[in-house]
């Protein structure tokens, strides 16, 4: 009944998109793109943070591996036009197996992992952040593009005729990944697996005593973020049509971290609204940086471009001063219990006891 639930709520939001990219232009349609391609990376950071407890400040990473593997394998999809995979198809292969390599790496990642709490963990994570994108293109230029990167071509579908916008034709395949991952992910989040990593982050100790396998559920919590990163990392090389060691910075993975915060941690609508801020304020900034001709705050034409990164930060302050459990927190206060619950983004950085109040089970 829930998956029919989410599924149904996925077709409903699947059409109001369809609708509004008829409506909306060429720019506005790709920026539809590139926020469905961050949604699917904040929703499985926001699932591993929010529900299993657990902090990673190196998703971009997990960003970087999965958008070089969809890069490569279109680059070398011989043996799938052999197969007679061709078209949206063999961009479906594409993804799955992005989704499947960072998954690994995921679990990798976790297994070597799997002691390390709190800061120690965020500082591995944060590691592997600055040393995978850049380093591995930069060692292995040859295969990786170096600096240049890879690029990555798509092509409208012939059954939508020649005169259908490429743009439009990016929302559309993005989005639908976006959903079809959401309703996994929401799904998952209120199954046993999401019940089990709820016990393991209100009390680890208490989630062992009670027979639950704490380093297996951490392990799985990685991989399944992992996942989600590099099906996002796929989305977005395929909408920006190409992939460069520079797009995977540690920034991108600050980003994707603020992002989950703001939108409400362990929540996946907390996610959409989340990554429709990264990619929306910095660019609403920019134009109006530009618009006043570099003189905005007081600031030279030359310095004109880092006001749109600290008027960011000030947005992002400020939504964290008047909703302090992230935007779907101060949704739920606004319109009362019908509304998905997000976690307490602060508290997750510390242990609580089993009396400690938390976050019910029904966030979506």
């Amino acid at each position: 009944m829930t998956l029919l639930k989410h599924a149904a709520a996925a077709v409903a939001v699947a059409i109001i998109i369809g609708l509004l990219t008829f409506r909306l232009d060429g720019y506005r349609d790709y920026q539809i793109a590139e926020v469905a391609a961050y949604v699917v990376a904040v929703a499985g950071l926001t699932i591993l943070i929010g529900l299993s407890g657990q902090i990673s400040v190196g998703n971009g990473a997990f960003m970087a591996i999965g958008a070089y593997t969809t890069a490569l394998l279109q680059l070398h999809a011989g043996w799938l036009d052999h197969l007679h995979i061709t078209g949206t198809w063999q961009i479906t292969v594409i993804l799955i197996a992005s989704l499947l390599v960072a998954a690994v790496g995921g679990a990798a990642f976790g297994l070597a992992a799997a002691r390390l709490r709190g800061p120690y963990l965020a500082g591995a994570t944060l590691m592997l952040a600055v040393a995978i994108p850049v380093s591995v293109a930069d060692k292995y230029a040859g295969v990786f593009g170096g600096d240049q990167g890879l690029g990555v071509t798509i092509t409208t579908p012939s059954v939508l005729g020649p005169a259908f916008s490429p743009t439009r034709w990016l929302a559309w395949l993005t989005c639908a990944a976006a959903l079809i991952v959401l309703i996994a992910l929401a799904n998952l989040s209120r199954s046993r697996v999401g019940r089990s990593w709820r016990a393991l982050r209100d009390d680890e100790v208490a989630a062992s005593l009670a027979g639950l396998n704490v380093a297996r559920l951490q392990v799985l919590g990685f991989a399944i973020s992992a996942a989600c990163a590099g099906v996002g990392g796929g989305l977005l090389a395929i909408v920006s049509s190409i992939v460069s060691p520079g797009a995977y910075t540690l920034t991108l993975s600050i980003g994707l971290l603020t992002a989950a915060v703001i939108g409400g941690l362990g929540s996946i609508v907390g996610a959409v609204w989340g990554s429709a801020l990264l990619v929306l304020v910095p660019s609403y900034l920019m134009n109006v940086a530009g618009s006043h001709g570099g003189k905005l705050f007081g600031l030279s034409s030359g310095s004109s471009p880092f006001v749109p990164i600290a008027a960011y930060g000030v947005v992002l302050i400020a939504v964290m001063l008047l909703f302090p459990t992230g935007i779907q927190g101060g949704v739920r206060r606004l319109f009362g219990p019908a509304v998905p619950r997000a976690a307490e983004p602060f508290g997750l950085l510390r242990r609580r006891g089993p009396a400690s109040e938390h976050q019910e089970e029904g966030t979506i």
